[in-house]
C-alpha cells in the first residue's frame, strides 16, 4: 500500500459556486476514475488535508463520509484511509454536461369543495407524505399571490408540454449542485407526477412486449403501470447492496430497460452499492438498454450527506433521472420531473406534445420562484433535520410498546421505518387490520412480484408526520390491540 500526494489534482476553486466539500469529493472521485488513485492507495487523513488546504476539518470529513458511503474509500484504522480495494474503474468526467443537439438549444443558467368525492384525510403512518405541518405556507402564499397578480394574457394559454422554461432552469441548477447531475434545462421534462414520468419514458423508448427489470420486492405502482403498457416484467431480487445485477443478467440479459431506486430502495431502504451501480451502468451500455432512476427521496439521508445520484456516474447517457416535488413539498402539487438523455430530447419533445397535457403554468411558476429565491434548498435542509428527529422519536415510541413483538429497523435514509415481525405473524394480515382501523401500513409481502418463501414479514410505516414520542406510543398501542 503506497501513500499518494493529492497536490497534482486536488486544487480547489474559491470562486466556484460549488461547496468545498463537494469539490474535494468530486476531485478525489475523478482521481480514482482516471487511475491517479488506485485501489489500496492511501489518502491524507481529514485532519492533515484540512490543514493542507486551510479548511475546517468538518468540511473534509463531509467529503470523506460521502466517498465512504459510496464505496470509494475505506478506513483501515491505524493504517489510515485508503481507496477501496476491488474497485473497478469507471470513466467519470465530473461536472461536464454532454453537448445538446441543435434541436435542443440550452437555456441560460443566469438568474433569469364541492362534489361527492370524500375529503382526503392524512392517516397515521401514511407513506409518501412529507411533514405537512412544517411546510412554509406563508412563504408559499406570498409567492402564489405575487404570481397571480403578475399573470399576463400569455400566461393563460396552454402550458408548454415539456414544462415552464423558468422551472426547467431551476431544476437543472438544483440537480447540478445537490445531486451531482450535469444536465441542461432542455433535458428536463416537467410532468404531473412520477407515474406520468414513467409513462412518458415508456411511450418514448419502449414497445409492448419489451422486457423490463424491476426490483423484487419493489414499488407496486411502477410495475402496474408498465404491465398495463404491455411490458414484460422481470423481477430482479434485492439484497443488502440493492439490485442483484448478476441475477438480472441471468434472467433477462437483453431487457430493454431497468427501473431502480438506487438512493433508498423502495421498500427496503437499502442503498445500491457503488460496485452494483457500475455493473448496472455497464450492462445498460453493452446492451443499449435504458435505466430509469427513481430518486423519490434521495435528499433524506441521516448518517451522512445525501449520496450523489446514479445519473452522476452515467457517461454513456443511458440513465433517465426521475425526481418529484410531491415528497419534498406536498402531494397535491402533482409535479415531478424527468431528466432524459441528450440523444432522446427530440423524441421526448414529440412524445410530450402527443400525450402530455402539461401541468398548470401558474403552479410551475410558483415552484420556480420558490426555488430561485432559495426557499426550496432551505426547506430541504430543515426537513432533513426534522425527519432525523422524528425518525428517532417514532422508532423509540414504537419499540417501547411493540419491542416484544416486532423489531424496528431504522435504515440510514428515507421517509419510512421497517418493522420486522417476530414469530410467524402475517405482515399482510396485520397491514389490512391497520388500514381497517384507520391507520396506514404496507406489508413487504404486498410488494413482491414473485413469491419469496424466505422473505421476512415486515411492515412499512412512515414517520414524517409523527410529532412526538407520546404520539408514537399511542399509535403503537393501537397496533398492539390488533395483534
Amino acid at each position: 500500500m503506497k501513500s499518494t500526494s493529492t497536490h497534482d489534482f486536488l486544487q480547489l476553486n474559491p470562486a466556484a459556486g460549488e461547496p468545498y466539500y463537494r469539490q474535494i469529493y468530486t476531485r478525489l472521485r475523478s482521481a480514482v476514475a482516471d487511475g491517479l488513485l488506485k485501489p489500496g492507495d492511501r489518502i491524507p487523513s481529514a485532519r492533515a488535508l484540512a490543514a493542507e488546504l486551510g479548511l475546517a476539518r468538518g468540511t473534509v470529513e463531509s467529503a470523506y463520509s460521502l466517498l465512504a458511503a459510496e464505496g470509494y474509500i475505506e478506513a483501515r484504522g491505524q493504517a489510515g484511509t485508503v481507496v477501496a480495494t476491488g474497485l473497478k474503474a469507471i470513466s467519470v468526467t465530473a461536472g461536464e454536461a454532454p453537448a445538446l443537439p441543435a434541436s435542443a438549444v440550452p437555456y441560460d443558467f443566469a438568474p433569469s369543495v364541492h362534489g361527492t368525492s370524500p375529503t382526503p384525510v392524512l392517516r397515521p403512518f401514511q407513506m409518501g407524505v412529507p411533514a405537512l405541518d412544517a411546510f412554509p405556507r406563508k412563504i408559499w402564499a406570498r409567492l402564489a399571490a405575487r404570481a397571480v397578480r403578475s399573470t399576463q394574457p400569455a400566461d393563460m394559454l396552454y402550458p408548454p408540454p415539456a414544462g415552464l422554461d423558468a422551472l426547467r432552469v431551476e431544476i437543472a441548477r438544483y440537480l447540478q449542485l445537490s445531486r451531482g447531475i450535469a444536465c441542461a434545462p432542455a433535458q428536463v421534462f416537467v410532468t404531473a407526477g412520477y407515474r406520468d414520468s414513467l409513462d412518458l419514458a415508456a411511450r418514448a423508448l419502449l414497445q409492448p412486449g419489451d422486457k423490463v427489470w424491476v426490483e423484487d420486492p419493489g414499488y407496486p405502482p411502477a410495475g402496474a403501470l408498465l404491465r398495463e403498457a404491455g411490458m414484460t416484467l422481470v423481477g430482479v431480487p434485492v439484497d443488502h447492496e440493492g439490485l442483484q445485477v448478476n441475477a438480472g443478467v441471468q434472467l433477462a440479459p437483453r431487457a430493454r430497460a431497468a427501473v431502480v431506486t438506487p438512493a433508498h430502495h423502495s421498500p427496503l431502504c437499502v442503498t445500491l452499492s457503488l460496485q452494483r451501480r457500475i455493473e448496472l451502468l455497464g450492462w445498460a451500455s453493452r446492451h443499449k438498454a435504458w435505466i430509469v432512476e427513481d430518486d423519490y427521496d434521495g435528499e433524506y439521508r441521516y448518517v451522512s450527506r445525501p449520496l450523489p445520484a446514479l445519473k452522476s456516474l452515467d457517461r454513456d447517457d443511458r440513465v433517465l433521472y426521475a425526481g418529484t416535488f410531491s415528497k419534498v413539498l406536498f402531494p397535491s402539487i402533482r409535479l415531478a420531473y424527468l431528466v432524459v438523455p441528450v440523444s432522446q430530447v427530440t423524441r421526448f419533445e414529440q412524445t410530450a406534445r402527443c400525450f402530455s397535457g402539461g401541468s398548470p403554468a401558474l403552479t410551475q411558476g410558483i415552484v420556480a420562484a420558490f426555488m430561485a429565491e432559495g426557499h426550496f434548498a432551505r426547506h430541504i435542509q430543515r426537513m432533513r433535520r426534522l425527519y432525523s428527529e422524528r425518525r428517532e422519536l417514532a422508532a423509540a415510541g414504537l419499540d417501547a410498546v411493540l419491542g416484544k413483538y416486532m423489531q424496528v429497523e431504522a435504515q440510514p435514509g428515507g421517509m419510512h421505518l421497517l418493522l420486522r415481525l417476530r414469530g410467524r405473524r402475517s405482515d399482510r394480515a396485520l397491514a389490512e387490520r391497520m388500514r381497517a382501523d384507520g391507520m396506514f401500513s404496507r406489508a413487504l409481502s404486498e410488494c413482491v412480484l414473485e413469491a419469496q418463501p424466505g422473505l421476512p414479514p415486515m411492515l412499512m410505516l412512515s414517520f414524517t408526520n409523527i410529532e412526538s414520542h407520546r404520539q408514537a406510543q399511542n399509535l403503537a398501542r393501537r397496533i398492539l390491540a390488533l395483534l
